[in-house]
């Protein structure tokens, strides 16, 4: 019973942290915007399975890393406003994540949207 209380809780900070991203970061809203039109996209295209689930999972990396990158940021803010150089290292290293895994959902689109396209005409 414990567990499942701990896994109640843990499921209610999870969604507060989507909640408080959606409302605090304009790039969290149009990934989830973008997401909300791709994996139903996604869904409905004549592709494999594999490659179905490489066009949704591209989506999800996009939106975990944008997670991670916004606690990132948050985290260097709390501590100080002030600039230093540790504190922008870590926040630039956090938005190229974000744009490495927009990069590789990009990609994995454009090869399979080719695939799709030419391969199979």
């Amino acid at each position: 019973m414990k567990a499942l209380h701990h896994l109640w809780k843990a499921f209610g900070f999870s969604l507060q942290g989507l909640r408080d991203t959606w409302h605090h970061e304009m790039a969290f809203r149009i990934e989830l915007t973008l997401s909300a039109v791709l994996i139903p996209t996604a869904l409905l295209l004549p592709v494999s399975l594999i490659f179905r689930i490489m066009l949704i999972s591209s989506v999800f990396l996009l939106l975990i890393v944008e997670l991670l990158n916004t606690g990132i940021e948050a985290v260097v803010n709390r501590i100080s406003t002030e600039h230093h150089p540790l504190s922008g290292r870590a926040k630039d290293a956090g938005s190229a994540a974000v744009f490495m895994s927009a990069v590789n959902m990009a990609v994995v689109w454009c090869f399979i949207l080719f695939d799709l396209i030419f391969n199979n005409s």
